[in-house]
């Protein structure tokens, strides 16, 4: 395999695929491109920071065996660089009977995945490990984590970098071109210089440095594979190459509320509902984090820029393409009552508090303050479906991620090892303890 390698995205797919790269091939290299400033800016660096241990999918589907595999993956990779990790355990409650039948589902998927120690509770088991949690039955999973996946992400960036790769900070890509002597990329960079290596821009973030800034496009190359990981713009980099426009990301931002200091103690790990099965969204739950704070949400509303995470942020080009796409149509036609109930949830604290307090009863609308926002990639087909599990496409000397929504971060290490076996069909999975 040995050669140049180019990486598209710097969250923690593209940074564990990169690392992998240079696990199984010293003597490749790999060389990293992202377009913000620093990595993990976008998904990675506003989920929740759930380790999810493969309740809800599908046995067989590549969303639990990697789940599964990954799992084991980053308990090691942490373990092994004082991340911090925290094994807080999950329930999912059902309020009334209605939802008994979709909780056993949740289990036999759970037994199928090979997810460890599960456990079904009454009312009373709820309570002994939630005392504040209220429902008829709960399905207890003892091993689903909360870690700090920035952290992660440093820690992958430092591999990258020790095995002699590069990551290019502020490196945005705006053309692919395949030659007879390989990929090269056009690159965007902020600056009248090209973006320094492994590093963030020599003038940083600040607003004066932003105005002192112009774009300056390279031309990078030639390199004989090349993997995206693009995320939130995963189909405008797979167009890049012309790949079919489906499916489109379509992207949803998920509000969160905080929980005061002083009524944290409201949850001891992370409160989950029994998911509707007809949306990939897992509804508004209560989270702890490995910092101490406790999350309220998300929510699932239709982001009007690819990177809004506020209600005012409006990108006319995203929204456009957004409302053109006809599987959105498709899907805001057949699903417009459960999309009033979401934007209500954003105007309302009121409405939103409602729902999570169906599982905590003792929580207030003055309990919570205003959180982060996340924006979910969600890949919508042709047709109006939404795409579940995780899909690859590759041509040629291309390989790009079309959809890795979660548990992508939990299964990172093990999407990693998957992509590289197809890149290098030789390479088995082998134990992380060469990290």
């Amino acid at each position: 395999m040995a050669g140049r390698i180019a990486v598209v995205g710097g969250g923690i797919l593209g940074l564990a695929v990169a690392r992998r790269l240079g696990q199984v091939d010293p003597s490749a290299a790999v060389t990293v491109f992202e377009k913000e400033q620093d990595i993990a800016r976008h998904q990675t660096g506003r989920n929740s920071g759930v380790v999810h241990a493969g309740l809800y999918y599908t046995p067989g589907s590549l969303k639990a065996t990697l789940c599964r595999r990954g799992v084991g993956l980053l308990r090691e990779y942490v373990a092994k660089h004082n991340i911090r990790y925290d094994e807080c355990g999950k329930v999912v409650v059902a309020i009334d009977d209605t939802e008994i039948d979709r909780l056993k589902e949740i289990a036999r998927r759970a037994e199928a995945n090979g997810v460890p120690r599960c456990a079904w509770l009454d009312g009373d088991g709820l309570r002994a490990i939630e005392p504040h949690a209220r429902g008829v039955a709960a399905l207890h999973s003892p091993t689903t984590a909360i870690v700090d996946y920035p952290a992660v992400c440093r820690a992958l960036r430092a591999d990258v970098l020790d095995a002699g790769g590069t990551v290019r900070t502020g490196a945005e890509i705006v053309g692919i071109d395949e030659k007879p002597d390989g990929v090269w990329l056009r690159v965007r960079v902020r600056g009248t210089a090209p973006v320094a290596p492994n590093g963030h821009h020599p003038d940083g973030d600040s607003a004066a440095a932003k105005a002192r800034l112009r774009e300056v496009t390279e031309q990078v190359g030639p390199f004989d594979m090349l993997v995206s990981c693009a995320g939130l713009q995963s189909d405008q980099v797979a167009r890049l190459t012309g790949e079919d426009p489906s499916p489109r990301i379509i992207p949803f931002r998920g509000d969160y509320w905080l929980l005061r200091p002083e009524r944290r103690d409201l949850v001891r790990g992370l409160i989950y509902p029994v998911p509707d099965p007809r949306y990939p969204f897992l509804g508004i739950h209560l989270t702890k984090r490995v910092d101490g704070e406790v999350l309220v949400g998300p929510n699932a509303v239709l982001a009007t820029a690819r990177e809004g995470y506020t209600v005012g942020t409006v990108k006319g080009a995203d929204l456009r393409e957004t409302l053109a796409w006809p599987g959105m149509r498709k899907l805001a036609r057949t699903h417009w009552k459960t999309g009033a109930k979401e934007i209500l949830r954003t105007a309302s604290k009121r409405a939103f508090v409602a729902e999570a307090r169906r599982y905590v009863p003792e929580l207030s609308v003055a309990d919570v303050v205003r959180g982060p926002a996340g924006v979910r990639a969600q890949a919508v087909d042709r047709d109006g479906g939404l795409v579940d599990d995780f899909v690859l496409a590759q041509h040629g000397r291309v390989l790009h991620v079309r959809n890795a929504p979660s548990p992508g971060a939990t299964a990172s290490l093990a999407i990693a090892e998957y992509i590289v076996a197809k890149l290098v069909p030789e390479t088995e999975p082998q134990s992380d303890s060469t990290a």
